[in-house]
């Protein structure tokens, strides 16, 4: 636990205390009426003309201070202006006393005199200039008081003390006018812009002015007279529509985030109030996470001198050791300190969706955009802000398609700081590859850029450490111990690294199996889970989705019927949640389970209902989820115990990297003392588990070379289309930069480096993407290659380089016949290539589809070489002698599946409608989504496309969401899925501002099964989402009324 000392505090501000924090000041025995007894109502004097500042104002007040009485304020004054003059001797600290004794007596009623508030802060300033004082009694307590009372000053009165200004400055301004004329258009611009840095250089000025200039003052204007002048005003002045007080905060604020800026430039060891931060930020962290203090690990890593010089950093810790808590404090010293962009890269879109969700908030409160970059959204390039900055959360394709766009926008400088979670997945096939392109393309374009990856499973950190020039921390804090154990027969034992066979005999189960309880369950996985559930939560890793099934079905046959009491209410609801969600159908088994608190979780499931799911579990509903590998790479569902159904993924052994993540999730901060892993064994598999247990970590590697087409070729493409490098010589250069240039030696045994380059710009210059020739290495010539459109189309829409030129040749068709009379021609163009390999069609559907296709639809097939004869034999299987393209047959399958989904918008009637999993319905939905977009960006680069772009655009909207039109804007919100957005809509929230300016906790009142975290989240994501919008609507406006520099004829 961190010491006490780490707790963050708020720092106090010298000259930044507010009115209300101020100490109450106790009433003289000189106290005005006001201050001691409440005005009672009464009548109003007649108006009379008075001359004020040379201008003829009807008297409002008489000499009444208020509407309310007969004892005035203003008459107080007058007795005390001219019991001065009279006596000239009176000791001004007597004099000064008495005003207050007045503010303070009248700071006790100042809820029943609004106008009395006003007019003693006027007194007090006038008091300031006008009465002579001890520099040292007085000139403190004006430092701290004279911005805080400005602050609430109408205009009307700033004005009023300008107009004094000028009538007190005929021969000479003394000291104290300058310093009040700077308060007053300091206060004046803190109006007008509530986000500034202020000058603090007048409150050290010395206060020393003549009794000449005070006798001066009194000559050209009694007192009482400037005080009514200034109530006129009031009176007259529209009130601020702005709360005085929140201006405040927000002046606080922007004082702090100036302070901290410069701390940080200035490298000066005071981080300020909260690691170079406001202190608010440490407040949100406690509202909105229920932060109060940081681990001492946390604290040291936030102090290392690399972070301090902005060196590039690499740091690992266990699984829940609160690695993304530092990387967030980064990002927001980057975002409010360094007014730099950054870019957040995650796994998964999930993942994406779920951190946009939780930093929206953060965004709306601190000032800054959270742009969501996953499937089918995200703005290439994004729109350069002129005042706020941006935070991209994107997944590895996202964000080096955004990377791209930067660089080639020549903007790459503008992105401060690039945070990468889950850092060893640059090992992992073409997703590693991407990250690998991404990250290697910042660090040879940006020097100012900085890096920080983080991850739980890092093994060969150097070669990291090489790759990204960066510095390496490492800890081995858990915020709960976890417990290893591995379970063979019914005997348990706990895994002891200091022991031969690397196994120490822990306990027996203790439960009493039936004949048929030991058949149905062989490996005790009942034994094992009702030792923690329904009082703890608990996950079990299953190999298969169909596994996952079995065990949560197996579970519920055994159980006892006290399980079922648990909650109930509450699961019957979640049950009729689901049942909304798939439009009266529900999945049986989880019918069966969920009464239990028992439920499966694997990519078989919608999004709604995984969602659902997610957070039955997260509030305790469910206390059990059988799950395959994905959950532990995915979003964060932590369990008291974590059991490893068998030591496999699908039909492969697992992994130490896939192992670590998975007990990782065991033990709760803050709620377990301990979390427990568990891992089932067979006997034929004992010595494999031993060495897995005891086993370092993967190394990670380069993809480059795995993935040709996704890696190598797709990175020398880019290096060409964006001229990071244009010469053989200067890709070479660039290549020696990245993990795979550094660990050539150990992936490229038979080729160098330099002979892969050369293979892979002859590849790409034979298939038309590029243009140019390879010299051989000579120092005399240089050989540039250049990029072709086709090149230049198939980079900038992040397509496969496999397909490009399938795709170009398709497009191309299309335009001879595009038929249009429907969808089904657009969408078996978007219908992504990667997915036809694992399709197999049922002929009976697809006859069936067909049939069901009018005459102009029945021409596509036509169009894309599937002939109706074909189907329909293959349907009476009968033997077919003329060749058809199977990928092309399954692509135009998948194309009925999305053109039947686009029609009827529902994935549960759609996949019994094709007898497919819902789950793969939803995973291809998503996959055309986000393969339409890039289609779309492909097709903007060719002129020829031109009519693409129109059609594709409303494509690709259609795809994202797969709704009904009016649901659209609303599930725009990032967490906001169908079955919400149809809630939300039937409740009468049917705009994104519907949204933006919902109250929480009527939204709670009325959506069911909608806690007031989620809708806390709900409307600080459509208030992030509409404020980014508005700002991009902004910059339109300036960018169209900015005046050109070049205009002809002008100097």
């Amino acid at each position: 636990m961190a010491e006490p000392s780490l707790a963050v505090r708020r720092k106090s501000r010298p000259g930044s205390v507010s009115k209300r924090s101020r100490a109450p000041v106790q009433p003289s025995a000189v106290c005005s009426p006001v201050a001691r007894k409440r005005m009672s109502s009464g009548g109003e004097g007649p108006p009379a003309e008075t001359p004020c500042s040379n201008e003829s104002e009807e008297d409002m007040f008489g000499d009444h201070d208020s509407f309310y009485g007969n004892d005035s304020l203003l008459a107080e004054v007058d007795d005390i202006e001219k019991k001065y003059l009279q006596d000239k001797n009176t000791n001004i600290k007597v004099a000064g006393e008495i005003i207050m004794g007045n503010q303070s007596g009248f700071h006790q009623k100042k809820q029943d005199n609004f106008s009395n508030s006003e007019n003693m802060i006027v007194l007090k300033a006038v008091k300031e200039d006008t009465l002579q004082m001890n520099e040292n009694d007085l000139v403190d307590s004006n430092q701290e008081l004279t911005g805080s009372i400005l602050d609430d000053l109408p205009s009307s009165q700033l004005l009023c003390f300008e107009k004094m200004d000028e009538l007190s400055s005929g021969s000479r301004i003394s000291p104290v006018s300058e310093r009040r004329n700077k308060c007053v258009n300091f206060s004046l611009d803190k109006i007008r812009s509530p986000s500034f840095c202020p000058d603090t250089e007048h409150r050290n000025r010395p206060t020393d002015f003549s009794s000449e200039s005070k006798c001066d003052l009194f000559k050209t204007e009694s007192l009482k007279d400037h005080l009514k002048s200034a109530m006129t005003g009031n009176a007259k002045a529209q009130t601020l529509q702005v709360s005085k007080t929140k201006q405040l905060k927000e002046a606080v604020l922007s004082e702090e985030i100036c302070v901290a800026r410069k701390t940080i430039e200035s490298s000066s060891v005071d981080i300020g109030p909260f690691y170079g931060l406001p202190s608010k930020v440490k407040d949100l962290f406690r509202q909105f996470r229920g932060i109060e203090m940081l681990y001492e690990w946390q604290h040291e890593c936030l102090m290392l001198e690399s972070l301090q010089q902005r060196k590039n950093l690499i740091y690992s810790l266990p699984t829940s050791g609160g690695k993304t808590l530092v990387a967030e404090i980064i990002i927001l010293q980057e975002l409010l300190c360094r007014q730099k962009d950054v870019l957040m890269i995650l796994p998964y879109v999930a993942i994406v969706q779920e951190k946009v969700r939780g930093l929206s908030s953060f965004g709306i409160e601190l000032g800054f955009l959270v742009e969501e970059y996953a499937g089918s959204k995200g703005r290439f390039p994004p729109i350069k802000r002129r005042i706020k900055k941006s935070l991209y959360i994107a997944t590895i394709e996202k964000g080096h398609a955004l990377v791209n766009s930067l660089i080639e926008t020549e903007r790459i400088d503008d992105l401060g700081l690039v945070v990468v979670d889950e850092l060893h997945m640059l090992g992992e096939g073409s997703r590693g590859a991407t990250l690998e392109i991404t990250l290697a393309k910042i660090l040879y374009t940006s020097k100012n850029t900085q890096i920080i990856g983080m991850s739980a499973t890092l093994n060969n950190v150097g070669d990291l450490q090489k790759f990204l020039q960066a510095e390496y921390y490492t800890n081995n804090f858990r915020p709960v111990e976890l417990k290893e154990y591995v379970k063979i027969r019914d005997s348990i034992y706990a895994v002891d690294s200091k022991t031969e066979n690397g196994f120490t005999f822990s306990r027996l189960l203790n439960f009493k199996y039936s004949s048929n309880l030991e058949k149905a369950d062989p490996d005790h996985i009942i034994a094992l889970v009702t030792e923690v559930i329904p009082k703890y939560s608990c996950l079990i890793f299953c190999p298969t989705k169909k596994n996952c099934e079995n065990v949560a079905s197996m579970l519920c046959k055994y159980l006892k019927k006290e399980f079922r009491a648990h909650r109930d209410k509450e699961k019957q609801d979640l049950i009729k949640n689901l049942e909304n969600i798939g439009n009266g159908s529900v999945c049986p088994i989880l019918k069966q389970t969920i009464p239990f608190g028992i439920a499966y979780h694997h990519s078989g499931l919608t999004n709604d209902e995984r969602k659902s799911i997610e957070e039955a579990y997260s509030t305790g509903v469910l206390c059990l989820l059988a799950c395959t590998a994905t959950l532990a790479a995915g979003v964060n569902l932590p369990a008291r115990r974590v059991i490893l159904r068998a030591p496999y993924v699908a039909n492969d052994f697992l992994k130490k990297n896939q192992y670590k993540q998975m007990i990782g999730r065991a033990g709760r901060a803050g709620i377990d003392s301990a979390g427990e892993s568990i891992l089932i064994v067979q006997e034929k598999d004992k010595h494999l588990v031993q060495d897995l247990v005891n086993s370092p970590l993967e190394n990670c590697y380069s993809s480059l070379l795995l993935e040709l087409t996704k890696g190598m070729q797709s990175l020398l493409l880019s290096l060409i289309g964006l001229k990071i490098a244009v010469t053989h010589e200067e890709v070479n250069n660039f290549m020696c930069s990245t993990l795979l240039g550094i660990q050539q030696q150990l992936l490229s045994k038979e080729k160098s480096l330099a002979e892969i380059i050369k293979d892979g710009l002859e590849n790409l210059i034979e298939k038309g993407l590029l243009k140019g020739r390879i010299c051989e290495k000579d120092h005399n010539s240089k050989c540039t290659l250049t990029i072709t459109p086709l090149g230049k189309a198939t980079y900038k829409g992040s397509i496969d380089l496999a397909y490009c030129n399938l795709l170009y040749r398709e497009l191309k068709k299309g335009l001879e016949g595009l038929i249009l009379e429907s969808n089904l021609h657009l969408l078996y163009l978007a219908t992504p290539y990667d997915m036809t390999s694992n399709c197999s069609p049922d002929w009976m559907i697809y006859l069936k589809q067909f049939n069901q296709l009018s005459a102009a639809e029945q021409k596509v097939l036509d169009i894309v070489g599937v002939p109706e004869s074909f189907i329909t034999k293959k349907a009476s299987g009968q033997a077919i002698r003329k060749n058809v393209d199977s990928a092309v047959v399954n692509r135009l399958y998948l194309s009925f599946v999305l053109y039947t989904l686009l029609k009827e918008t529902n994935i549960w009637s759609v996949s019994e409608k094709f007898n497919m999993s819902r789950g793969y319905v939803q995973n291809l939905l998503n996959s055309a989504a986000s393969f339409a977009s890039c289609v779309l960006h492909f097709s903007e680069e060719l002129e020829e496309f031109w009519v693409y772009k129109a059609l594709l655009t409303e494509l690709t909207k259609k795809l994202t969401y797969c709704v009904k039109t009016e649901l659209i804007p609303l599930m725009e919100v990032a967490g906001v899925l169908e079955a919400r957005a149809k809630q939300l809509y039937n409740a009468g929230y049917k705009t994104l501002a519907h949204l933006a300016n919902a109250n929480p906790e009527t939204l709670v009142k009325m959506i069911e099964h909608l806690s007031r975290r989620q809708a806390k989240q709900i409307v600080s994501s459509a208030k992030m989402l509409l404020s980014e919008k508005a700002e991009a609507l902004q910059e339109e406006v300036e960018e169209l009324l900015k005046v050109p520099t070049d205009i002809p004829g002008t100097c």
